[in-house]
């Protein structure tokens, strides 16, 4: 993998196998699998998908629901394999893919700050050290005895979100997270990741909102059904993408 280049993607696919008929239990599902009466139908969530990133990059992925953008995160996050193709990264990665992930929902958010640390490899007395700045950017004060499955998913995303942009990571990845935050502090997330950008971090966004995207990053990548449409200049990128949804 060359020096410069954070993220690249080469001819990668991602397969499924899906049960071709409908099981209305478990039991039936498990006594299928062990007589191999259970059929499967392959399902490409992603194909033959290329991406190469720059470090300091920042890259929108845009599409449709179902068009494999959450899919692409995850193979770049490792939580997925590619079924044909490579994945190269160079660097670290904070992932913002999935609300709630790494936190325990019986916990408390204070206890859930030291737990989330630890999933992204930090020691306890290095988040003593950020622990208040981590709950004055989530303002989330009143809340820190709460347990996690009692906040809202805005709530979650404000507390995943300052822990995981506590320290500069190589590679930021965010996929919807803030969207269910209000507006004052989606702009207080934007504006760190300005600032993390500014820092050299690389950052792939997936969003909805096309405008935040053409706000963000300066490169965006399109896909459909699974298969990379177009990439490029995201002011380019994204007018082709609204002008196919009017067609």
């Amino acid at each position: 993998m060359e020096n410069d280049y954070a993220v690249v993607v080469d001819h990668a696919s991602v397969r499924f196998n899906i049960a071709s008929e409908r099981i209305d239990n478990l039991k039936e599902y498990f006594v299928k699998l062990v007589k191999r009466e259970l059929m499967f139908k392959e399902f490409l969530a992603l194909k033959d998908v290329n991406l190469r990133v720059r470090k300091g990059e920042a890259w929108g992925i845009i599409g449709v629901n179902g068009s494999g953008k959450s899919t692409l995160l995850k193979l770049i996050c490792g939580i997925l394999k590619p079924y044909k193709g490579t994945v190269s990264i160079n660097g670290s990665i904070a992932p913002l893919i999935e609300l709630g992930a790494g936190f325990d929902g019986d916990l408390t958010a204070k206890e859930n700050i030291f737990l989330n640390g630890a999933v992204l490899g930090y020691d306890k007395k290095f988040m003593e050290r950020q622990f208040q700045e981590i709950v004055d950017f989530a303002e989330l004060w009143d809340f820190m005895d709460m347990p996690i499955k009692n906040y809202s998913s805005g709530m979650a995303a404000r507390l995943g979100f300052s822990i995981a942009t506590i320290v500069k990571p190589d590679i930021l990845i965010c996929d919807e997270v803030l969207a269910v935050g209000d507006y004052a502090f989606q702009q207080k997330c934007e504006r760190r990741m300005a600032e993390l950008r500014g820092n050299g971090t690389t950052l792939l966004y997936v969003s909805h909102s096309i405008e935040s995207v053409k706000e963000i990053c300066g490169h965006a990548l399109w896909l459909d059904k699974g298969a990379a449409r177009m990439a490029g200049d995201a002011e380019a990128v994204c007018d082709a993408y609204m002008e196919a949804l009017q067609d």
